[in-house]
């Protein structure tokens, strides 16, 4: 298994700083979500005009952009013109930094439309996507995350897709606290199509100021409520080879471990499950 660190974890940090941790501290990639103030970094300069540079510079530091981390959100029944434009915008980046892969969200609102019909709209605006040049060349994957964080949710967006080759990113934090799903159910459910894995442990802490919704307070590894260790456990049972990325929230959550001391701790967690 390879470990990225994702650029939410240090939003204050410029690149030399991000690549610098991260190759000291023992990650082989970087999943870029957000550049210091813009979190669409198809409109920042290092990673358009000036994207063959920060290539190279990451390629010295021995790292990889893991994935592009974006915000788009399929099952928003509506005009799509300005996801498959952000859409465009992440294959000519992803084109520049030779990336494999491009997240997306499901999205939608339950209360406004039934999940038949979200699940439909992602599906067509998946469809829009592939149509455009260079589409294809990437696996797009969607994240276990906001209305389609159950596994069988997710299996229903999934069916919507217009190919197989749409993939899962597991937010294995979303699953286990929200979907209350352990971590071999998830697997056993969804496995075959999970591409990318996101870790971060949390504490169950309702009254902290940058408490989640369901009262969950992000930490470092191993410091938290949540059974992170199972879920490497299983994915070592099921040969998983792919990417494991430490999505530390800093930009949402300011009050969270410093980056400094939780990208080393994660590798020295995880590297002490393997």
């Amino acid at each position: 298994m390879n470990l990225a660190l994702s650029t939410l974890g240090c939003p204050d940090w410029n690149l030399e700083r991000i690549l610098s941790v991260g190759r000291e501290a023992g990650y082989d990639g970087v999943d870029v979500r957000g550049y210091r103030d813009e979190i669409d970094v198809t409109r920042h300069p290092l990673f358009t005009d000036r994207a063959d540079e920060t290539q190279s510079r990451v390629e010295t530091a021995g790292l990889t952009v893991s994935a592009l981390s974006s915000s788009i959100s399929l099952c928003e029944p509506g005009d799509r013109s300005a996801r498959v434009a952000e859409a465009r915008r992440l294959i000519e980046v992803g084109d520049a930094f030779d990336v494999d892969r491009i997240r997306v969200f499901g999205g939608g609102d339950l209360d406004a439309h039934s999940r038949a019909e979200l699940a439909r709209a992602g599906g067509e605006t998946m469809r829009e996507i592939l149509a455009i040049d260079g589409a294809a060349d990437f696996q797009w994957v969607l994240e276990t995350h906001d209305a389609w964080t159950a596994s069988a949710d997710c299996q229903r967006l999934l069916d919507e897709m217009p190919t197989d080759d749409v993939g899962i990113v597991w937010d294995a934090a979303h699953t286990l606290r929200l979907a209350d799903e352990s971590p071999r159910e998830t697997l056993d459910a969804l496995g075959d199509r999970i591409e990318y894995v996101h870790l971060k442990d949390a504490v169950h802490d309702p009254d902290h100021r940058d408490a989640t919704d369901d009262g969950y307070v992000y930490t470092v590894p191993g410091d938290g409520d949540l059974p992170m260790a199972d879920v490497v456990a299983a994915l070592h049972e099921r040969d998983y080879d792919g990417w494991l990325v430490f999505e530390h929230e800093k930009r949402w959550h300011p009050s969270i471990p410093e980056p400094e001391v939780a990208f080393p701790a994660f590798v020295g967690w995880v590297r002490d499950q393997l």
